[in-house]
């Protein structure tokens, strides 16, 4: 995981949609650390500073980030809890796990289809036969990367009964 130092450096690897598209998985015990993020009515205000923050730990730690993976969990328009994946226990982090079975469906396009994407996807579900108990989004690459490669791939990742 890079931070952006440089305006023209792609610090997010590009995205891979085939693996994550319409897929059923289960995670046991799988590693994250969690930090908060501010929001405003659902806009993400201090977004940057906690990756910032989450890098530098990662980073101290000297861990892997497996498939730039980082879910965001609206929790509110006021907070969003944004979990990292590692492959360690990372130091002065909150460490948890994420344990379960999960559906994901991959979309692209501005963040303004959002709730287009969650209705899509709540419609797939339901014609799968899928109960979904919790969602998270997966925002793939940094709004400057999506811009460099020309996609913005957004997951939607489910933890299903």
């Amino acid at each position: 995981m890079k931070t952006h130092s440089d305006s023209n450096e792609i610090c997010c690897p590009e995205f891979d949609p085939i693996p994550w598209d319409d897929k059923t998985f289960e995670w046991k015990e799988k590693p994250f650390i969690r930090d908060k993020v501010c929001t405003f009515f659902y806009m993400p205000l201090n977004f940057s500073s906690v990756m910032k923050r989450f890098d530098r730990k990662v980073t101290y730690a000297g861990a892997i980030v497996p498939n730039n993976l980082c879910l965001s969990d609206h929790t509110s328009k006021w907070n969003m809890d944004l979990y990292l994946a590692v492959d360690k226990e990372i130091p002065d982090a909150e460490n948890t796990t994420i344990s379960g079975k999960f559906f994901s469906k991959v979309y692209e396009g501005p963040f303004g289809d959002t709730e287009k994407w969650m209705k899509d996807y709540e419609t797939i579900a339901k014609l799968k036969g899928i109960i979904i108990k919790k969602q998270f989004m997966w925002y793939t690459t940094c709004p400057k990367c999506a811009k460099k490669y020309g996609k913005n791939y957004v997951v939607i990742v489910g933890q299903i009964e």
